[in-house]
């Protein structure tokens, strides 16, 4: 049994910002990672995969992206090399290739038992992210056994896929980038397509990002929002890590020969079926993309911002008059479908009475327990705390708290 002050459970940008800033007030503290630094990004996601917020935006904890290309976006490579970068510069006390199997109380702190040995601590930090598992509704074991079916997680390009169609389930940001690269492939593809927001990647002459930050909407924090648990499971928005195309939305989609269905409704004697509420999802999401253009271009003429390019509005979303309802799995139209429905947490492994009816994990601003924490999740603290540009604020607070509340143990 080794005893420590704290331990960090992931070494993705929530842990190693968390380790920085324990280093920082003098905290022992260890990093436990079930692979190597930055595994999600370097095991977990597709070949052309790039961030959705540009390269000047990833910002941590005494680091920042200082290479040629601000406003570009960092390929999958890139991003993990950046974080082991950070954990280099940060000498962050990781222990890879450490699986943990169970988190129970123990005495006042808590005991982390692993593959590779057991921990004691008294403040436990959890920064395994929000985007462990890949949510797969059941209605999944309805498909034949002969339709290849994956998620983002096994998904790495369209030349792993058979030939022959290809069903897309999920509009965000997961959905429309793989429907894209899939029909830029050759395989047909269809969208299954329920709530989303759509959003021009920049607008006005500026990227998103930068309004979305300098308005401060990405700093809202839990006080100011009404339902705390819609705003955490609002959708990603519709955009690519790419300048070169304004959207990649519906009609994008649509331009590129895409079929747009409505949300996958239910699979039933060999039919899977759709929903008729497209045309109200599209109307919505356009709805929302033009309340926060509007309130961005007040933001400016208040600001009395110079060199922007004149406000504008888009198109609505083009719903197809009579958009498909159900298709005939046995006449071999789909011989693939993609999951792209979200993803959650993983705490399997946590033993404690910390979740809520709903099975999810129950905090207030990152606080679960005295001495356990969790950081990296959506709307953590701030409308950005699962974003790398602000995961790092909210565990400067957490060590802020750590250091006042725990006090410090030697190892």
């Amino acid at each position: 049994m080794r005893r420590i002050s704290t331990v960090v459970i992931g070494a993705g940008q929530a842990g190693l910002a968390m380790s920085h800033c324990l280093s920082q007030r003098g905290i022992a503290h260890v990093v436990l990672e079930r692979g190597e630094v930055a595994n999600s990004w370097r095991r977990e996601r597709w070949d052309s995969l790039r961030l959705l917020t540009p390269n000047w935006q990833s910002r941590l904890p005494g680091f920042a992206y200082a290479g040629p290309d601000p406003d570009g976006f960092m390929s999958m490579p890139e991003i993990v090399g950046y974080l082991g970068d950070y954990a280099a510069a940060s000498a962050a006390p990781v222990e890879p290739f450490t699986t943990v199997r169970s988190v129970t109380a123990e005495g006042g702190g808590y005991r982390v038992s692993t593959d590779r040995g057991e921990w004691s601590c008294r403040n436990l930090v959890i920064a395994t992210g929000a985007c462990a598992v890949a949510n797969v509704p059941a209605l999944a074991a309805g498909l034949p056994g002969d339709i290849l079916q994956l998620t983002p997680f096994g998904y790495r390009g369209p030349g792993q896929l058979p030939p022959g169609g290809v069903l897309v389930v999920g509009a965000s940001a997961t959905g429309v980038q793989l429907a894209d690269e899939i029909r830029a492939a050759g395989h047909e593809v269809t969208l299954a397509a329920g709530e989303h927001i759509r959003m021009p990647r920049h607008y006005r002459g500026r990227d998103i990002q930068w309004w979305m930050e300098r308005a401060g909407i990405h700093g809202t924090t839990i006080d100011e929002v009404d339902d705390i648990d819609r705003a955490r499971r609002v959708p990603s928005l519709q955009l690519v890590g790419s300048s070169a195309r304004q959207f990649l939305d519906l009609n994008a989609l649509q331009g590129d020969g895409i079929e747009i269905v409505g949300r996958l409704a239910g699979i039933r004697d060999g039919r899977v079926l759709f929903s008729g509420a497209l045309a109200n999802h599209c109307a919505l999401s356009d709805l929302k993309m033009n309340r926060l253009l509007a309130a961005l271009d007040d933001w400016a003429l208040q600001e009395g911002l110079d060199g922007l390019d004149p406000a504008e509005r888009f198109d609505p979303t083009a719903c197809p008059s009579a958009p498909r309802l159900a298709c005939d799995l046995s006449r071999g139209r789909y011989r693939t479908v993609i999951w792209a429905t979200g993803f959650r947490p993983d705490y399997a492994w946590l033993h404690l009475p910390v979740f809520d009816a709903r099975g999810r994990l129950a905090h207030r601003g990152g606080h679960v327990l005295p001495g356990l924490y969790v950081l990296g999740l959506p709307f953590m603290r701030r409308r950005n705390s699962a974003l790398i540009d602000g995961v790092g604020a909210d565990a400067e607070v957490l060590a802020d708290h750590i250091t006042r509340t725990r006090g410090r143990m030697a190892a």
